[in-house]
């Protein structure tokens, strides 16, 4: 610091046009000749410029505490004054250091240039300007101070561009964070799609739970007739017992006193009193008859029947040429158009319990309903008289089929048997023994030699009429075989199942020939159309299927539930299909256009459907017991 204060005024201009503070003309070369003199030869000294900062850190000058007041001009006034400046230098230098000002210091051309360099990583390019600049600079060749500083728009620019690098750095982040966004949307969309479309299936299974528990109230609630009647009968039996205990035990009491007059008199006098027997028959017939011996007398009655029609026992030969389906020509004849408009015209109770079967005759105007009382009646068109009551059965009727002839009928029944009437006088002419459990359906061959049957314990039987044994058993289905079904006028047989199929027998052989899938649930009832092209079917969850038996393929499928279909008809034409549903509406189906009308008149569930011979009148029958007429 004292060789500063030594330094005459020319050495620290030639010192500041070095370090381009202040660079002055190139005339003074005689103050430059004295500086070099008293402080000896310049040399030049590599030095190492750093990369500016991308803050715009701004470097602040260290002013000289040491300031001396050159000799010969020593003025107490200057002085202070002197002083008073230079602390208000100090105060403004800090002022800028806690509150940097916002104008960047232009950057002058060189240091552009080697800031330029050595981010570029020219370092001989950097050795080469700088010897030769500071040169120049030596020489005093080159008018520096006409070059000035960088343009402001170039820093401005600069500024802009690490700006704009900045704000791209973060639009791809941006990007990111709205993909990830976006993914996460669709998938919360996705989860609620799923549960809308969960909730809305287990409030649809919601409603088919109420909807099959109410069926199931109305059904039980059927059967309290039934109870109260059966506990009737038991106590009816019960009092009957006991009184005939009585009389037993009076009788026996009358017979032992007897006896022992009589020994009394064999002892004392040779008397010989007759002898008194109690012929048990007679008391029996005497006594008053109840429902089970009255039973039981009927059972003995139709076995003595049974072994009276024995004599015969050929079996019958299935038919090898059939007669042509005369349904055929009769639907291609038939050109009026299909009727749909049917309303409730009359309501017979014909039953105590349900009807389970309604059933035309295949000639006259004559219709058979069965019920779950045990009984079926012949009715008598379009009056609906009562022409014959048939009993029999030991449980309740579960399906009835005429004859081809139309001189007989067969039965199906709770009670594990099948039996075939005479509808001329009302007797039963033969019983078919062999089911485990319930039958539930049967049906005419179109020869009248042969009737099938289907039942509970999954196997479906066909009966010889003539040899009156089972001439064959259909094994397959693994669940309760529901309906049977004669294809028109050959040996073919139709059944459905509850293990969710429908099956095509052989009848002569006993082999499955081809199954039907399609149906999600058990398949109550299945039916050939009169022409026989088509099978039409119907499960326990309300779906109707339509199936080509041609090609053996479905065809279409509706859905009218979720009441189950209890069972399907067409009319003669072939054209309209009619379900009875368990929710009490009769729904017809027009096959030409796909329409479904509805019939709304039962109050509780519908067990079966039938159409007239000339499709004019439709017959339906319920749980209520009752059999309803539209027309």
């Amino acid at each position: 610091m004292a060789a500063q204060r030594g330094m005459p005024s020319s050495a620290v201009r030639v010192l500041e046009e070095a370090l381009g503070m202040g660079l002055t003309a190139a005339g003074d070369a005689r103050d430059t000749a004295d500086a070099v003199a008293a402080e000896g030869a310049y040399y030049l000294e590599q030095v190492t410029i750093t990369e500016a900062s991308e803050d715009d850190y701004e470097y602040e000058e260290i002013p000289d505490d040491n300031f001396s007041i050159p000799e010969g001009e020593e003025d107490l006034a200057k002085a202070i004054q002197m002083a008073q400046e230079q602390a208000t230098d100090t105060e403004i230098l800090e002022r800028k250091t806690v509150l940097p000002s916002k104008h960047a210091v232009p950057e002058v051309i060189e240091d552009f240039l080697c800031n330029f360099l050595i981010k570029m990583g020219m370092t001989r390019t950097l050795d080469c300007f700088q010897s030769e600049w500071y040169e120049l600079i030596q020489k005093g060749v080159t008018e520096l101070r006409t070059i000035g500083n960088v343009p402001d728009v170039y820093t401005q620019i600069m500024l802009l561009e690490n700006e704009n690098k900045n704000l791209k750095k973060d639009l791809k982040h941006y990007k990111q964070a709205a993909d990830k966004a976006r993914e996460d949307l669709l998938k919360i969309q996705k989860e609620r799609d799923f549960h809308r479309m969960h909730h809305k299936r287990i409030v649809q299974e919601k409603n088919k739970l109420i909807n099959d528990l109410k069926g199931l109230k109305l059904h039980y609630a059927s059967y309290e007739p039934t109870i109260r009647v059966l506990h009737e009968k038991h106590h009816t039996l019960l009092k009957e017992k006991m009184l005939t205990s009585l009389e037993r035990d009076k009788v026996v009491g009358q017979i032992s006193g007897l006896q022992e007059t009589l020994k009394k008199l064999q002892r004392g006098h040779s008397y010989h009193a007759p002898q008194i027997k109690v012929d048990h028959s007679r008391e029996k017939e005497n006594a008053p008859e109840g429902p089970t011996q009255k039973g039981l007398r009927e059972a003995r009655e139709q076995n003595k029947c049974k072994t009276k029609m024995k004599g015969n026992t050929k079996d019958s030969e299935f038919p090898i040429d059939m007669q042509p389906n005369p349904n055929l020509n009769v639907s291609k004849e038939s050109l009026s158009p299909a009727k749909f408009d049917y309303k409730l015209k009359n309501i017979f109770r014909l039953h105590e319990l349900p009807v389970s079967c309604v059933s035309m005759h295949p000639h006259k105007d004559i219709l058979v309903s069965c019920g779950e009382d045990r009984l079926w009646k012949v009715l008598g068109l379009p009056k609906c008289n009562v022409l014959l009551t048939g009993f029999g059965h030991t449980d309740w009727l579960s399906d009835c089929c005429f004859h081809p002839s139309g001189d007989k009928l067969a039965t199906s029944s709770g009670d594990t048997t099948v039996k075939l009437w005479d509808l001329c006088k009302g007797d039963c002419i033969l019983t078919f023994e062999g089911h485990s459990r319930a039958v539930w359906s049967c049906t005419w061959h179109s020869c009248g030699n042969f009737v099938a049957s289907s039942s509970l314990d999954k196997t479906s039987k066909i009966w010889d009429v003539n040899s009156e044994r089972c001439r064959c058993t259909l094994y397959g289905h693994t669940d309760s075989v529901n309906s049977i079904e004669f294809f028109p006028f050959s040996n073919t047989l139709l059944t459905s199942s509850a293990d969710k199929t429908l099956s095509i027998w052989d009848a002569r052989t006993g082999i499955c020939e081809q199954s039907l899938y399609g149906h999600m649930h058990s398949i109550n009832d299945a039916i050939f159309d009169p022409r026989g092209h088509m099978i039409a079917s119907c499960d326990a969850c309300g779906v109707t299927k339509l199936w080509d038996f041609r090609k053996l393929l479905p065809i279409v499928s509706i859905d009218i539930g979720p009441s189950p279909g209890n069972e399907v008809n067409f009319d003669s034409s072939g054209r309209v299909l009619a379900q009875a549903s368990g929710n009490g509406v009769i729904h017809l189906l027009d096959l030409k256009s796909g329409e479904i009308h509805k019939l709304m008149g039962h109050e509780n569930e519908a067990h079966t459907v039938v159409f007239s011979h000339d499709g004019e009148i439709l017959f339906s029958g319920g749980s209520d017991g009752t059999v309803r007429t539209w027309s």
